[in-house]
């Protein structure tokens, strides 16, 4: 299993290069940054310049607030120049922001990421193996390249592309087109394995691929600390997190997982009138074990091990809860799983 940490919450650029080198001197698989408050990619161009080792990826960068030849070039420019360690990881967002954040159009998200994937290789089979550029599809058509606007910088090829995915449609997109799967934070391993594996398996089975095709991210939730005080805090933002999630109607079918789904309303309701501390009280202990890692600082690698290990290929965990002298004795337990 390999293990990433993030660059999230990093707002200052300048901060960029000493943070990423410390991820790497700690022995990080992977980097990730998320379009939040913040460009997913001027980061990780920083870290790329800093850094020698360790993968960089957007986890994730919103697809439908660009088009594919915009992003192809983003990702030929970050492939390269980080000697073939980017990752494009790519998410649709939802409707709203969409349509009203970023004044783009929104239809038919699955068929939408499917095509959008395809389109980008299809510019970048026409860069790396100098094919003719005639995509036409329902969304998106690129016909036009000249030598002008072909990148020369394409030593490393195409980047991995990586698709977050929550429904059964998206996922079977990710198995179908796509190189991995970001799993969301807002999943239990009941999801997974009764919802997310059958529907990634019919995508592969669709590509003629098998699992080990592609690579399963997930970034999980851990509620942990070294004292009360620390442990409530950490407690109490979790169940923040995972009420705002849970408050998405897009995600209510994890909730009915577990028979759950009553609260998807209850949450909807609260955050409408922006209720946010009620919201998190509503996340009960049984709720937060079944979405969170709830442990002891010295058992969050082995639980980690024991709930993900042999289920997914890489989890996003900072371990920021325990010094950085110690913290490569937790990757190294985490990462034999």
């Amino acid at each position: 299993m390999k293990i990433d940490s993030g660059l999230m919450g990093i707002s200052d650029l300048a901060s960029v290069p000493a943070a990423a080198k410390r991820l790497e001197a700690q022995g990080y698989d992977g980097m990730v940054t998320a379009e939040i408050a913040n460009d997913p990619f001027l980061p990780l161009a920083l870290a790329a310049e800093h850094t020698e080792r360790i993968q960089l990826m957007t986890s994730i960068a919103v697809a439908f607030a660009r088009n594919p030849m915009t992003l192809a070039n983003i990702g030929n420019d970050l492939q390269a120049f980080s000697k073939g360690r980017f990752i494009l990881g790519l998410g649709s967002q939802i409707r709203p922001h969409i349509t009203k954040r970023f004044s783009m159009e929104w239809s038919k998200p699955a068929a939408r990421m499917r095509e959008l994937v395809l389109a980008m290789r299809a510019i970048w089979d026409c860069w790396y193996a100098g094919e003719k550029l005639d995509f036409r599809g329902e969304f998106y058509t690129h016909t036009l390249m000249t030598p002008m606007f072909t990148p020369t910088n394409n030593a490393y090829g195409p980047p991995r592309v990586v698709v977050a995915a929550v429904g059964p449609l998206m996922t079977r997109v990710c198995g179908e087109v796509a190189d991995g799967m970001l799993v969301h934070a807002f999943t239990t391993e009941k999801y997974v394995r009764e919802v997310t594996l059958p529907a990634l398996e019919a995508g592969l089975a669709k590509s003629g691929r098998s699992r080990d095709a592609l690579e399963l991210c997930l970034p999980s939730f851990v509620v942990t600390g070294q004292d009360e005080q620390k442990w409530e805090e950490v407690r109490t933002a979790t169940a923040k997190q995972i009420a705002f999630y849970g408050s998405t109607p897009a995600y209510k079918p994890v909730l009915d997982a577990h028979g759950w789904g009553d609260l998807q309303g209850e949450l909807n309701r609260l955050s409408k009138r922006g209720e946010w501390d009620a919201m998190g009280e509503e996340i009960t202990d049984e709720i937060l074990e079944v979405f969170a890692i709830v442990a002891e600082p010295a058992r969050v690698a082995g639980a980690l091990k024991a709930r993900w290990g042999g289920l997914v290929d890489r989890v996003l965990c900072t371990f920021d809860f325990v010094a950085d002298e110690e913290r490569a004795h937790y990757l190294e337990e985490l990462r034999s799983a």
